[in-house]
């Protein structure tokens, strides 16, 4: 019996000390409405706040990614079906204006060679006639009717050799003689061949052909798409300054101008396109290449507190401000836009004030029931 006693002793004393650290707890931390306070503020090392600050201004980033300028970029396509015979160029080559770039056998530009050809030599031939026919008029050994039918004769030939010439150009070549049905595949423009997508021997026709053969551009100039947020656009102006940042060249940026800005959000990603002009005269930034594209923002009238200090509770948004050492507001707020890991309040604190951006979560749980604080906060 009396060994019973002593433990039943033991197993109270055990009881009454591990309930103390819980009751000094809740003890060490009260709530009063919408304030919590610490009775010892000193132990609060859990806390970190920080000072709520006037915006100055600054960057804003916008992911974006490089690609070829169009204003300075072709895409050849054949005019002609017909199989490659060679391949003058490959990629990375620097080409001038109508250099060859591969040759076909084509029988199609065959056909329209000997048109050509067979058309200025009618145009020659009703010329002559016409003549014989002027010097007979003139004689009067030839009806009036006669010499109307060689002119008429003579301007038809004449127009269709122009046609057939003029079509014969716009393929490259010319109405001196055949050249066996090989049709050379010029560049419209100077650059360099940034993409090939022929082989020797490979055979195609135009309306079967969805990829160009060459991609010819400028590569020391880009254009940069990028995403912007509707609360971006604001600040995006076409001829505005923007600098390029990429991760390949840390510590650099490239600069750039604002071109063109969409007249439309996309209704699926809710983003605005918009799309710049970056020179690229050393050719260290690559087409396809992924970048942060970084506008300038003047200083506004709005307030800037870290992100980490503001939190959801409900459909609102809040902040802890600091009063004093230890005591602490649970503060709704309006929240705007964030930006370099700081968010814009219009609403709720002021400058100067401090919030608490560590451990407002740990706060927040001392509010009785949670339920209520919820329904509190929606009101």
């Amino acid at each position: 019996m009396k060994q019973n006693l002593i433990l039943i002793s033991l197993l109270l004393a055990l009881a009454g000390c591990s309930g103390e650290p819980e009751a000094s707890k809740e003890a060490s931390i009260k709530t009063d409405g919408e304030r919590v306070m610490l009775s010892e503020p000193d132990k609060a090392t859990f806390l970190k706040v920080a000072p709520v600050e006037a915006d100055r201004g600054g960057w804003q980033r916008l992911p974006g990614r490089l690609v070829w300028n169009e204003e300075k970029t072709v895409r050849v396509f054949p005019q002609l079906g017909g199989r490659v015979q060679s391949i003058a160029v490959d990629v990375g080559a620097v080409v001038k204006t109508a250099q060859a770039l591969a040759t076909l056998s084509s029988p199609d530009y065959g056909q329209a060679e000997a048109d050509a050809y067979k058309a200025k030599a009618d145009a020659q031939v009703a010329a002559q006639a016409l003549e014989r026919n002027r010097q007979l008029r003139e004689a009067g050994v030839i009806a009036e009717k006669d010499w109307q039918q060689a002119e008429a004769a003579a301007i038809g030939a004449r127009a269709e050799a122009e046609r057939a010439s003029r079509r014969l150009a716009g393929l490259g070549g010319t109405a001196e003689g055949g050249k066996g049905g090989s049709y050379v595949l010029r560049s419209p423009l100077a650059g360099v061949v940034v993409e090939r997508n022929l082989n020797p021997g490979m055979e195609f026709r135009p309306e079967q052909a969805a990829t160009p053969l060459f991609v010819v551009t400028d590569p020391t100039s880009l254009w940069v798409q990028i995403d912007a947020a509707e609360a971006d656009l604001a600040s995006l102006k076409p001829g505005e300054p923007l600098l390029i940042e990429s991760k390949q060249y840390p510590g650099e940026r490239f600069k750039g101008v604002i071109r063109h800005v969409a007249d439309f959000v996309d209704p699926v990603s809710r983003t605005i396109k918009v799309r710049g002009e970056v020179p690229n005269a050393d050719r260290r930034l690559k087409g396809e290449m992924f970048v942060n594209a970084l506008v300038e923002l003047p200083a506004s009238d709005a307030l800037r507190v870290p992100a980490a200090a503001v939190f959801l509770l409900g459909d609102k948004r809040y902040v802890f401000v600091e009063e004093a050492p230890g005591r602490y507001r649970r503060q709704l707020v309006e929240a705007g836009a964030e930006r370099d890991g700081l968010i814009d309040v219009r609403q709720g604190v002021k400058a100067g004030d401090k919030v608490v951006v560590e451990g407002n979560l740990h706060l927040l749980k001392f509010f009785k029931p949670a339920s209520g604080a919820g329904q509190q906060a929606a009101k």
